[in-house]
């Protein structure tokens, strides 16, 4: 189970999606830790099983078990993240700002790895689920890290390409029947 079988799974009709797997993962200026963080975290958020099951197993011979655990925590935090401050911007309502969240997110300030990993990884995570609110705010903190926008833009053309393939098999799943 791997990427390679992840990009044999997809039809000739994606051909630019197996491509850019290959290529954007394959040939990521990332380091490790954090290309592998970003791919397992944003396998979580699409929700494709098959998805999941290849780069997760190919993300395990590249993160140690802490980034491991930090990427599935990125991924878990961010879920219920997003949905609740998108919410709260969609209404529109600025005195929902003034509501205390109520919900612990602890894992943020202590993750167990770098900072700054967990970080561009709820970033990335959060162009998958489409909250403005928390994509504007990790960069802000990516960039006061001194990150660099090209950093910020390759975790971004991850998730754009996980994110693809992940649809691409959901779609051919459901076509297919099964």
């Amino acid at each position: 189970m791997s990427l390679d079988a992840l990009r044999s799974a997809l039809p000739a009709y994606a051909k630019d999606t197996k491509l850019n797997l290959g290529s954007v993962i394959g040939t990521s200026t990332l380091p490790k830790q954090r290309l592998w963080g970003t791919v397992l975290a944003v396998a979580i958020a699409c929700r494709n099983e098959q998805v999941l099951r290849e780069l997760e197993s190919e993300a395990r011979e590249h993160l140690s078990e802490e980034a491991l655990n930090a990427a599935k925590a990125a991924a878990s935090i961010m879920a219920m993240n997003n949905i609740y401050y998108r919410s709260k911007h969609l209404i529109g309502d600025a005195e929902y700002d003034n509501l205390p969240a109520r919900l612990r997110m602890q894992v943020i300030g202590n993750p167990g790895v770098d900072k700054v990993d967990f970080e561009l990884w709820s970033l990335a995570v959060s162009a998958i689920t489409g909250c403005g609110v928390c994509l504007e705010s990790h960069e802000k903190t990516l960039r006061k890290s001194d990150l660099p926008r090209e950093t910020i833009h390759e975790a971004l053309r991850v998730a754009a390409v996980v994110h693809a393939a992940a649809v691409t098999l959901d779609a051919e799943r459901v076509l297919s029947g099964v």
